[in-house]
């Protein structure tokens, strides 16, 4: 097996977050009023099918795309790629966002500096 390969257990997962992302994209789309092939004109896609594979789990949104998605959709970018994130890369995410909270930044900082 490849160093790359991913057990069953981390690929059903996988399978399921982006499933659970693709309801999320599907419920914001349909909150801005949008169809999928309106969505798919904003964002400057050639077929609308893609936004169809998104919103059922087969695609993730690029990142170089998020930002268009988000705007498209009447939605906070950076918000828009955290949620995205949380579903996409649910480690990192961890990571990033559920560590520390922004008030304990000043008290890491100082930890950081005495040494």
């Amino acid at each position: 097996m490849s160093r790359t390969a991913m057990n069953p257990a981390k690929a059903a997962l996988t399978k399921s977050l982006r499933r659970e992302a693709g309801r999320w994209l599907k419920t914001a789309r349909e909150a801005a009023g949008l169809t999928q092939a309106e969505l798919a004109e904003r964002t400057g896609l050639r077929y609308y099918t893609f936004v169809s594979q998104v919103e059922n789990g087969l695609g993730r949104v690029p990142i170089e795309a998020q930002a268009v998605w988000a705007e498209s959709l009447g939605l906070d970018p950076s918000q828009f790629a955290r949620t995205l994130l949380r579903y996409y890369e649910p480690e990192l995410h961890r990571l990033l966002f559920e560590g520390a909270a922004d008030a304990d930044a000043p008290a890491v900082a100082e930890r950081a500096a005495q040494g």
